[in-house]
């Protein structure tokens, strides 16, 4: 009791720490492709002081295919690039009130903002005698004429004319707040944008920021990389229309021979066709509008999580052999249960810091604090399985059970192939974040989180093929008379007596100690001890 005690604490103390990463994940950041900016600092980084202001890919628009580079230059296409941008929104910068008056008076005082994609990274920065790269300008290279000193360093870039692209916010003499003009720069080429608020006076430490930029794709609002899913999740939803209507037919028609197994399989489909009509309006919405439908991301999310855990479980229990060739869990439902709950929790809080409390295409470390804990307990629900696969398909055989047996087989090896393809993309996708550092293969992001969602669908398909309601579903329950009696086994074997030549009967010296020892081997059967148990 004390050792449960002790569990449960643990457990509660690790959940409130979850809970309290991911509020303070979601109070610090803003909202979809409308950046906010407020209450974020500066950081210092070498002789510049940086903050990032957003990252994302924009797609360029396409012109026609008889366009001249004199078309393309004149009012007409300028306005149509004007529906590709990214726009300034009443962004202000506020310097501490107690700054120095004599501070004030200099003409650093500026903060300047630069976009660049990201092939120009190169661009930014530089040095005077091939040392250490700086952000803004020293005296050395303003005595060589390279820049002037206390501006950020950047050259034009040779691939994409007019970028990077440099703005300045002055404060005027003893002003306190420096304005931002809004403005907006039209997109012109597919790519992964960045953008900075960078100063290079360390007086200015303190400084505030207000305001929002605003980023637009030619489709809509939606991030570059997050712009394919939505029509993923239209697909999706039509598959898992499919998959329902196959399986509440059969539902329906064979509903007296229904087992609480496909109950479950039932919720699981419902809860996806759920999610996936979820997702695919929220990506809609958040298209259309360039804000995140918080509530409807956050049901998306939860009956995601739902159906994850409870198909987790689902699987899990049928590895057991519950209702085939055990009637209860014995005393491992409390652990399922604890297993279950645990899993819920973390993949929830993960799923809403992801989806919820990040702006950018370039995500922080601080997500892999949440994606850990998933992690382990999915490898945690992969072991169990196995370890219990191979336990009820050992009884199976030993009974003769050869229908369950068969689907059993199948089953199994449905899963293996699934847990392999499911490693192998696991390595594809360190591979493919470890290489592309600078998301410079953001087009192709969206793939990694839609092939989860694929492979998911396809087992579900398979358990939904195997387990699926007919009128011969009864027949792989559980029933009483195949509980496995290792004495009913040993007679099937059991010598005839021998007759001697008087006439008397004796029995074997193997019968005797079959008799003898069936008490004790019958008292090592897992599933009798359990049942008994419950």
């Amino acid at each position: 009791y004390a050792r449960l005690m002790a569990a449960d604490t643990a457990a509660a103390r690790a959940l409130l720490l979850f809970l309290a990463v991911a509020v303070a994940a979601l109070l610090r950041t803003g909202e979809a492709s409308v950046h906010e900016y407020s209450g974020l600092s500066f950081l210092n980084k070498g002789n510049a002081f940086i903050l990032h202001a957003g990252s994302e890919g924009l797609y360029a628009p396409v012109s026609p295919a008889n366009a001249t580079a004199e078309e393309e230059d004149d009012e007409a296409a300028a306005a149509a690039f004007i529906r590709y941008f990214v726009s300034f929104d009443k962004i202000t910068f506020r310097r501490p009130e107690e700054t120095n008056d004599s501070v004030k008076e200099t003409s650093s005082s500026k903060v300047q903002i630069i976009v660049f994609e990201i092939e120009d990274r190169e661009m930014i920065g530089g040095s005077a005698y091939g040392g250490q790269k700086a952000i803004c300008c020293t005296s050395d290279l303003a005595k060589l004429g390279a820049c002037a000193e206390g501006s950020v360093i950047y050259r034009p870039s040779q691939v994409n004319p007019g970028w990077p692209q440099l703005f300045v916010a002055s404060f005027d003499g003893s002003d306190l707040i420096a304005t931002l003009p809004s403005r907006t720069i039209p997109v012109k080429k597919t790519g992964m944008y960045n953008m900075y608020f960078i100063h290079c006076d360390p007086a200015l430490a303190g400084l505030e920021i207000d305001g929002k930029t605003i980023w637009k794709n030619p489709t809509g609002y939606l991030p570059g990389r997050m712009a394919p899913l939505k029509n993923f999740f239209g697909l999706m939803s039509f598959a898992f229309v499919i998959l329902g209507i196959y399986w509440f037919y059969q539902y329906m028609k064979f509903w007296r021979e229904v087992l609480p197994l496909q109950n479950c399989i039932t919720l699981v489909i419902t809860l996806g066709m759920l999610e996936m009509a979820l997702w695919y309006f929220e990506y809609a919405e958040f298209n259309e509008t360039g804000v995140r439908a918080k509530a409807i991301t956050f049901w998306a999310v939860t009956f995601g999580t739902i159906k994850r855990t409870v198909a987790r479980l689902i699987i899990l229990i049928v590895s057991m052999g519950y209702g085939v060739v055990r009637p209860t869990l014995g005393g491992l439902t409390s652990k399922v249960v604890m297993l279950g709950g645990t899993f819920f929790v973390a993949t929830e809080i993960l799923e809403l810091v992801e989806n919820l409390g990040t702006v950018n295409d370039l995500s922080g470390k601080a997500r892999l604090f949440l994606v850990y804990p998933v992690a382990i307990l999915d490898a945690s629900f992969i072991v169990w399985i196995f370890i219990s696969l191979a336990k009820t398909l050992s009884q199976l055989q030993a009974r003769r059970l050869m229908a369950k047996l068969d689907i059993y087989r199948k089953f199994t090896i449905a899963l293996a192939i699934t847990v392999l393809v499911s490693i192998g993309w696991i390595g594809y996708e360190i591979y493919f974040k470890s290489t592309d550092v600078f998301n410079e293969r953001w087009q192709y992001a969206w793939i990694i989180p839609a092939f989860w969602h694929a492979l998911s669908f396809s087992l579900l398909c398979v358990i939904s093929y195997l387990w699926a309601p007919s009128q011969s579903s009864m027949r792989f329950t559980n029933d009483a008379s195949e509980k496995f009696d290792r004495e009913d086994s040993l007679s099937l074997i059991r010598p005839r007596p021998i007759v001697s030549n008087n006439g008397w009967s004796v029995a074997s010296s193997t019968d005797a100690k079959a008799k003898k020892n069936t008490d004790s081997v019958t008292s090592f059967d897992e599933d009798d001890e359990e049942n008994k148990r419950e």
